[in-house]
């Protein structure tokens, strides 16, 4: 089966649907074609204790801000999920799920032809919004092929109650490595290892400072100013209530990193070892971006070319929501509205419209 339309936006999740939104404003026909199997992007996938870092009102897609969860403060993923699940009903947003993508290719008509595993697209221009959840980054540590326990992503981790009275060791000093660390600290022997010492945010910053921050990094190196650091100058961990309490419990501590993997468990640079049964990889993401292989555009390092979220050689493909390179702060909630506004305006304009 082939069908047209004038954009295909790939990814279903947060960013998908804020560029759904802004291109149904710009009165533009668009797909968005959804690998997963229900509503909800990354965050039906998180582990049960995730919670937002802003309020629900700093954590909304444009248009509807997301309503309060009874109770919470910060809201957890589950909300989130019904959130999402319920913008794209108040929007008609067009989302056909499950649908995996498999390649965007060039066209001799001038068109992008979008192939899934449930047919052909074409498109006069295409926004991938596939995020990084399904790109899991795992480091090349000696021996981790000879480690005998369990070895586990950040994706794969899900209740603390799994690994009770166990000796686990969580890997990272950013907000993933320490809440889940936090999670872990009273129900196991834990061991929180770090590059280095963490940096935790002050009590009183949260993700709405640092989408303020963020923001104001961007407009000053557009306007020519001399690079703050932006929300890197701050810290590295945001102290939520439970890495707050862990912290100040003194059950958070860190400890550097090991230099390899053994059968049994750790070994540090000293001869030091830790035993465990459990490791938990809190290491990061990279972009999910293999459906645009086809195009070739990836420099030497990976990365793909953009200027603002549209690619420098594609004129016709916008990426959204990676990271600050697609937008500053676009891969949040609240982050994402403005570049997502950017790639529709810019796609009307290509298209004429």
């Amino acid at each position: 089966m082939t069908r047209t339309t004038q954009v295909v936006v790939i990814g279903g999740g947060q960013a998908g649907l804020a560029a759904g939104y802004h291109l149904r404003r710009r009165g533009l026909t668009f797909v968005i074609l959804d690998a997963q199997a229900d509503p909800g992007g990354a965050w039906q996938h998180t582990w049960d204790s995730l919670h937002l870092f802003s309020p629900a009102a700093h954590s909304s897609l444009p248009g509807w801000l997301m309503p309060p969860q009874p109770g919470e403060e910060y809201p957890d993923a589950a909300h989130v999920v019904t959130y999402l699940r319920d913008y794209e009903k108040r929007y008609e947003l067009d989302v056909r799920r499950p649908v995996s993508v498999l390649g965007v290719h060039r066209d001799a008509d001038q068109l992008l032809r979008v192939e899934t595993d449930s047919g052909t697209w074409h498109a006069q221009a295409v926004i991938s919004a596939t995020g990084t959840w399904q790109r899991p980054f795992l480091p090349a540590v000696p021996g981790r092929e000879s480690f005998g326990g369990r070895q586990l992503h950040t994706v794969e981790y899900r209740h603390a109650q799994d690994f009770a009275g166990g000796r686990v060791i969580v890997v990272g000093g950013g907000n993933s490595g320490a809440q889940i660390a936090a999670d872990l600290a009273y129900d196991t022997h834990l061991i929180w290892v770090t590059q280095r010492p963490p940096r935790f945010l002050a009590d009183d910053i949260d993700g709405r400072v640092l989408f303020d921050v963020a923001s104001a990094r961007r407009r000053a190196l557009d306007e020519g100013g001399t690079d703050t650091g932006g929300v890197a100058s701050l810290g590295d961990i945001v102290a939520v209530p439970p890495v707050r309490e862990a912290r100040d419990r003194g059950v958070l501590k860190a400890t550097p990193m090991f230099t390899r993997l053994v059968p049994g468990g750790v070994e540090w640079a000293d001869g030091t070892r830790a035993e465990a049964d459990a490791i938990i990889w809190c290491t990061g993401f990279r972009a999910a971006l293999s459906h645009l292989a086809p195009l070739r555009l990836r420099g030497r390092r990976g990365h793909i070319a953009t200027a603002g979220t549209r690619a420098v050689d594609e004129p016709r493909l916008h990426l959204l929501g990676y990271g600050d390179w697609t937008g500053p702060a676009s891969a949040t909630l609240i982050g994402v509205g403005r570049p997502a506004r950017d790639a529709a305006s810019e796609i009307a304009g290509l298209l004429d419209v």
